[in-house]
């Protein structure tokens, strides 16, 4: 998790990733941040994020991302 908030502080600093849940929805995270955090995911954590993964309920927390990220790497 701690690796998963170094990429998103520099992706978009000044957000606290710890408590923010409307990441996508509060419009604290744009189309340009999560392209670009995709590929940082996929290398950091060994992962595909499929289109179909792409969806706010996935994005809109860090702990969401973790989740999909556990998820990814178990399948």
């Amino acid at each position: 998790m701690e690796q998963l908030l170094e990429i998103l502080n520099g992706i978009n600093p000044g957000i606290d990733y710890e408590t923010e849940t409307k990441l996508i929805d509060g419009g604290l995270l744009d189309s340009f941040s999560i392209l670009s955090l995709i590929p940082e995911l996929e290398e950091a954590f060994d992962v595909e994020i499929t289109p179909g993964e792409m969806i706010p309920t996935n994005f809109n927390s860090a702990d969401a991302i973790w989740n999909m990220i556990n998820r990814l790497q178990e399948d």
